[in-house]
């Protein structure tokens, strides 16, 4: 178990777990449920266009979200434009009753890539518009910094794009990041199929991983999201324990001078 003075922390919130999970994707609400139960996530991502509860859509899918007792973050999940995001992310204000908002800006419908042009942008205007804004980008270090220096508390890079489960696609970068930005909550979002991927998010010393179809769309979701839970503990605790030095060559980790077991000269069958 983590001590509580490692709790994660996201715009003055304390959380136990340091993973966020996404709503979308399960083939059933119950498995949805079971999977968020089991993740022991404490946030999950919303989409208001996903569902369209400001149109009672999707009601029974809503209720069970709220029955689940936690941190709601609504997404601006397919929006193309500054106004897009902004629009939405009111409507998502007064829906969930937050300010909290997962910025979402698409720049290229391939890759789903963010628009690293505008982001900073929506981000800042957010921000003016009393947001907490925890904008999805790519692993670039000067788009990072610029939308640490808009006033975004916590950045989200991707691992790899959105859905490939490809995991970290470039750790270099993303270690940059992380070396340049220290004070900075930092996430993975997007990308990551594996355990080890997360495992691997946290060794680089990123606080928190974000996770959908990984999980949604494993073969048992439920046991997938077990797995994650385990694997941020495993990767955070590996971290704060110290990697080992690495060398380039051998070395013995069993001296032979003042060996416990049997003395030097002794043969040994």
């Amino acid at each position: 178990m983590m001590s509580q003075h490692d709790n994660l922390i996201i715009y003055g919130q304390s959380f136990t777990s340091r993973m966020l999970i996404g709503s979308a994707l399960y083939p059933s609400i119950d498995v949805m449920k079971a999977a968020i139960v089991n993740s022991a996530s404490e946030i999950v991502t919303v989409s208001l266009r996903r569902q369209s509860p400001e149109r009672n859509g999707g009601n029974v899918f809503w209720q069970e979200i709220q029955s689940l007792g936690l941190t709601l973050l609504p997404n601006t999940a397919g929006c193309h434009s500054v106004k897009e995001v902004v629009n939405l992310a009111k409507m998502s204000r007064e829906l969930f009753e937050t300010n909290w908002i997962k910025l979402e800006l698409i720049g290229d419908e391939y890759n789903l890539q963010p628009d690293p042009i505008n982001l900073v942008s929506a981000a800042e205007t957010l921000i003016k518009e009393g947001f907490k804004v925890l904008p999805y980008c790519t692993d670039d270090l000067v788009l990072c910094r610029r939308l640490a220096d808009s006033g975004c508390e916590v950045i989200m890079p991707w691992g790899s794009p959105i859905g490939t489960g490809q995991g970290l696609a470039n750790p270099q970068a993303l270690s940059a990041i992380r070396h340049r930005l220290p004070d900075t909550t930092l996430v993975i979002d997007a990308g990551l199929g594996l355990p080890s991927h997360a495992v691997q998010a946290f060794e680089l010393g990123y606080d928190a991983i974000l996770l959908n179809s990984a999980i949604a769309q494993a073969v048992d979701p439920i046991a997938m999201a077990k797995a994650f839970a385990h694997a941020c503990q495993a990767g955070r605790q590996g971290y704060l324990a110290g990697r080992m030095p690495e060398r380039q060559v051998a070395q013995p980790s069993t001296p032979l001078m003042g060996m416990p077991f049997w003395h030097q000269d002794q043969p040994r069958n």
